[in-house]
């Protein structure tokens, strides 16, 4: 639940809002995205090279061939050099050349239709809680603006009278979440679960002990050797922080198979006080998760669905404010919750933009790059008064996985990147169905774009969150091939009624 983009009102106040991107930029976050883009340059200057020895190759008359091959016969030195030669560049491209990371399938848990959590149950629920008349007039008015719709779900705890935030009933979420979405993706892939051989698991709030991942792997009784991590504290942003570091682990371990599951736990972080700053969590974050099976085996990229292009991990935990804008903390009555900063939007906003700084150079075509670089220095080196040029990363991605955070974050980002209502139309669905996942949501997101049949082979799609920390992480993948909807998807039962306009776009329109 401590995510960064927990925010369900838009305002004025530049406190409340993204910074506009043109604005200066560090020119040190555009060199770290060209030092990304200079360590793969070795291999895009290869590939020309070899593909011209192969066409000499090919030309060389035979004649000239048999009398090299006469010349070495008697040169025993030049043999074993250009035997040694051969060797050696094979073994370093061999070493140096990064392992694909297929994306096989995944899956999104949807709980079961009791745990549905209308506006007008919502609210009756707060009444016997103990929240005072200002309390719930603020929660109120944040679900009205929040952009969720009346189907999202909260745990079976939360739906009891009074609520019972006990550790057994937290596990027994967990598990009904994990379990549900793992069951779901090991019927689908046909994977047995004992030839995974990397185990991610995040949840930011929960952390039992035995911890999650252990209570995965004596579920289905995966194998001793499993290289296991549990993940804590790291917010909403944390799905494309575990993915990266499956990613990172497939390079190392061959042949291998490896699982990830984000998820929240809501039972033991319901805030029961009445500070405003910390009453927001609990009107967006609702229950959901999702579990993804990655491979790096070579014969997997015929069945899977996407490839995993790039991961830029953008972290603001020096800077103070950013550090503590979501925060987990007791009130002055002694009551645990999460507490969101006014300066929270400004914040994602730096972080954004130092992520997209780094990630632009990766995914950009070199049109929009030299645009970019050109008014960049005429403004750094030149120092005249123009703002600096922004990207357009619609020329680089078909579809974007905006973090289902809340309206404002949405908003926010449509406009300062330019996007058009299409290309955020999966971010508000999901936050109007499934509420705010924390970090499971860019997965409900994408099973949107599949739910649609949107993706196309050769299509790109941008995977972007915020997290406590504070965090900015993103994930680009490239699909393998047209994709269909599986039967499991989230949306199998009610794609047909989306999009929809939202009770919050309404009131917006009526302002």
């Amino acid at each position: 639940m401590a995510s960064g983009g927990a925010v369900g009102e838009r305002s004025s106040s530049p406190h409340r809002r993204l910074p506009d991107f043109l604005q200066s930029v560090n020119l040190k976050y555009v060199k770290l995205g060209y030092h990304y883009l200079i360590t793969h340059l070795l291999t895009l200057l290869l590939l020309p090279l070899i593909a011209v020895v192969l066409l000499e190759a090919i030309q060389t008359d035979p004649d000239d061939v048999r009398q090299l091959w006469l010349h070495l016969q008697y040169n025993l030195v030049s043999v074993v050099s250009l035997s040694a030669l051969l060797v050696f560049a094979t073994t370093v491209y061999l070493l140096t050349r990064p392992r694909s990371v297929y994306l096989v399938d995944f899956s999104c848990y949807v709980p079961p239709p009791e745990l549905k959590a209308p506006f007008r149950e919502f609210m009756a629920h707060s009444k016997v809680c103990g929240f005072d008349d200002s309390a719930l007039e603020f929660q109120r008015k944040i679900l009205e603006r929040s952009g969720l719709g009346e189907e999202t779900y909260v745990p079976e705890a939360m739906h009891s009278i009074p609520p019972q935030p006990s550790m057994a009933n937290a596990r027994a979420e967990a598990e009904q979440v994990m379990f549900g979405a793992l069951d779901n993706l090991f019927t689908s892939t046909g994977v047995n679960p004992k030839d995974i051989g990397i185990l991610v698991v995040n949840c930011s709030l929960f952390n039992p002990t035995p911890s999650l991942s252990a209570m995965i792997i004596n579920k289905y009784k995966l194998r001793g050797n499993i290289k296991s991590y549990n993940l804590g504290g790291m917010g909403c942003s944390a799905g494309v922080i575990s993915v990266d570091l499956a990613r990172e682990l497939l390079q190392v371990h061959r042949a291998t198979y490896a699982v990830v599951v984000s998820t929240e736990n809501i039972t033991q972080n319901w805030y029961f006080g009445n500070r405003k700053a910390m009453l927001i969590p609990n009107c967006l974050f609702r229950v959901g998760g999702a579990a993804v099976l990655l491979s790096n085996r070579a014969s997997d990229k015929r069945r899977a669905k996407y490839e995993l292009v790039h991961t830029v991990r953008t972290h603001r935990g020096a800077d103070d404010r950013a550090f503590r804008c979501v925060f987990q903390e007791q009130d002055d009555t002694g009551k645990t919750g999460v507490s969101l900063s006014k300066d929270l939007m400004a914040i994602a906003g730096e972080a954004l933009k130092i992520n997209i700084t780094t990630l632009g150079p990766l995914v950009l075509p070199i049109s929009e790059q030299l645009l970019f670089f050109a008014t960049l220095v005429l403004k750094k080196v030149f120092k005249l008064k123009i703002k600096p040029y922004i990207p357009d990363f619609k020329l680089a991605f078909e579809h974007f996985c905006i973090h289902a955070g809340g309206r404002a974050v949405i908003d926010e980002l449509e406009s300062n990147l330019q996007l058009e209502p299409i290309h955020v139309e999966a971010s508000r669905m999901t936050l109007h169905r499934f509420g705010n996942t924390s970090s499971s949501s860019i997965w409900y997101e994408l099973a949107y774009i599949e739910a649609k049949g949107r993706i196309r082979k050769g299509h790109r799609i941008w995977q972007i969150a915020f997290g406590s920390g504070f965090k900015c992480n993103s994930a680009v993948w490239k699909s393998l091939r047209n994709v269909k909807a599986s039967v499991h998807n989230p949306w199998k039962d009610c794609i047909d009624r989306y999009p929809v306009v939202t009770v919050d776009q309404v009131l917006a329109g009526t302002n």
